[in-house]
């Protein structure tokens, strides 16, 4: 069992959320499943969210593997942690994508190209970033942390967020997740 930031027990079980393709997702797998006939535009979308899905799963057992490595403390584990994520927040600030990407994990890496990564990311306003908490448990440590940056109407903002690394062949690996 993993604990996740706002204290409540996870039990490692990757979920997903419902919204309109997901929900087209599921009619469509139950009318396969009834043997009733699936529209071709239905079953694309569907077949791409269950790819989503095994992706995910498939991140989740990454994280899961161990390293191989002999085992760390907690102290070192998150002391290793907190430099990855300076190194990766100090690339992002100076601009320096292909650096950033390199703190990736590597299913983060098959998730998401480096082109399309850099597409994505635009930096520029990242002033800096600070560790509030961390809790690591087994290889992933969840990290909440406040981001301070600039808008061009006002400057200085400070927004909490949460990140999520895992430790895998000695090293601390940043998971991707659409939302930056």
């Amino acid at each position: 069992m993993l604990r996740r930031w706002d204290g409540r027990l996870f039990s490692g079980a990757v979920t997903a959320p419902v919204s309109g393709a997901w929900q087209r997702m599921k009619s469509a797998i139950r009318r396969h499943l009834a043997g009733k006939s699936v529209a071709p535009r239905e079953n694309r979308q569907g077949a791409m969210a269950l790819s989503a899905v095994f992706l995910a799963a498939s991140l989740a057992g990454c994280a899961s593997m161990s390293g191989g490595g002999k085992e760390m403390t907690p102290e070192a584990e998150q002391a290793l942690v907190t430099e990855r994520i300076n190194g990766r927040w100090a690339a992002l600030m100076k601009g320096d994508l292909e650096q950033a990407y390199t703190f990736m994990s590597a299913g983060s890496k098959e998730a998401i190209p480096l082109k399309v990564y850099k597409e994505k990311i635009k930096p520029g306003m990242w002033r800096a970033v600070k560790v509030d908490s961390m809790a690591c448990e087994a290889e992933i440590c969840q990290v909440k942390m406040t981001l301070t940056y600039d808008h061009r109407m006002m400057k200085g903002i400070q927004t909490p967020f949460q990140e999520t690394w895992i430790l895998e062949k000695g090293n601390a690996w940043y998971v991707y997740r659409d939302h930056e």
